[in-house]
């Protein structure tokens, strides 16, 4: 089946699984950029020894949210220095690559990790990305499903030849394969009810943002599975890997006061007005506004117990049983890693 895991990593509600979704921020170019990367290849270390299943990389382009232009590279690099930690990407954003390339590069890294590779691919959203790279935003969608399929042929077929509306050759043959056949474990980013609902159709395993509602994020897991089901698919052992945004303090007020603080940077610097085109109608409200919703209805925070309550909850309601973990500050993280997550393992 199209995404399913390794056997030891299938879908167990007994319990929980954990990633981290690493980003590489530089907010407001405060240290040198090379201690960012040094910071978060620390965070990286303790998870491969932390019970963590996967470090999701966030691929972008052009802006200090995240200084990692490429997840495959990077991805590399935290192969050589880790041991256990599956490697994802989160997303590698394939509107703007030849398929080939992909196929080649995470199968590369595939080989290369040991078959540790997670593929997470997504189409991107931030105009200014695709006016850089001189990709049209309005055919974005169908680039970016046409990327997947030829990816997933090319690792499938000993030679591949495709003739679609974006990409055309002849019995290529894309060299190396994967170590984990016949494709390694992949997602699709989906978000918008099109996306999710093209997902279920293809029968892909689909991975949820970090930026909806807890009652936004339950309604598209409930689409999604009803769509696997309608199109024909099990629905059955699916990992849904997803991403919530994470503070966790000594106490409840000083966690709330880091998701604030996380939430405002997020807004100015990720959702926000330049990736216009996100059918998204909090984009409308006033930042506070928006500020608010983030801290009330987005972010887990709290101490370590109220934060356990939260997702204990979010099990209940949104049957959340792989949770990525955005932590907000390196305190939460190793806050997250002592104190929270080894209640559910």
């Amino acid at each position: 089946m199209a995404g399913s895991y390794p056997e030891r990593m299938t879908s167990d509600h007994s319990r929980m699984k954990f990633g981290v979704l690493q980003f590489f921020s530089w907010p407001g170019r405060r240290v040198p950029l090379p201690t960012v990367y040094e910071r978060a290849l620390s965070r990286i270390d303790i998870m491969d020894e932390s019970g963590y299943d996967c470090v999701w990389l966030a691929e972008h382009h052009f802006s200090t949210y995240s200084v990692c232009p490429s997840v495959h590279l990077m991805g590399m690099h935290v192969a050589g220095r880790t041991r256990n930690l599956r490697i994802g990407t989160a997303v590698t954003l394939a509107s703007f690559y030849h398929p080939l390339r992909i196929a080649e590069e995470v199968a590369l890294l595939d080989i290369l990790s040991g078959g540790r590779v997670n593929w997470g691919a997504g189409r991107g959203f931030d105009r200014t990305e695709f006016r850089a790279f001189g990709v049209d935003f309005e055919e974005s969608y169908p680039r970016f499903r046409e990327s997947v399929q030829v990816v997933l042929e090319a690792w499938k077929q000993e030679r591949i030849t495709w003739h679609g509306d974006y990409y055309n050759f002849d019995e290529i043959e894309v060299l190396p394969k994967p170590h984990q056949q016949p494709t390694p474990p992949f997602w699709v980013a989906a978000g918008s009810p099109d996306a999710i609902d093209w997902a279920a159709r293809q029968g892909y395993d689909v991975l949820m943002d970090p930026h909806g509602t807890h009652p936004e994020m339950a309604e598209k897991r409930r689409r999604y599975l009803q769509g696997l089901e309608d199109a024909g698919h099990s629905s059955e052992r699916r990992v849904i890997p997803t991403a919530r945004l994470i503070a966790v303090a000594e106490t409840d007020a000083e966690a709330e006061q880091i998701a604030r603080n996380g939430a405002q940077w997020t807004i100015g610097s990720y959702a926000n007005d330049k990736v216009s085109g996100n059918a998204n109608p909090t984009r409308l409200l006033a930042e506070e506004e928006r500020i608010e919703r983030y801290v009330n209805q987005v972010v887990i925070h709290g101490s370590a117990a109220k934060v356990i309550d939260q997702i204990e909850a979010l099990r209940e309601t949104n049957r959340l049983d792989y949770l990525i973990a955005s932590p907000f500050s390196h305190d939460s993280f190793i806050r997250f890693t002592r104190d929270v997550m080894p209640h559910f393992q």
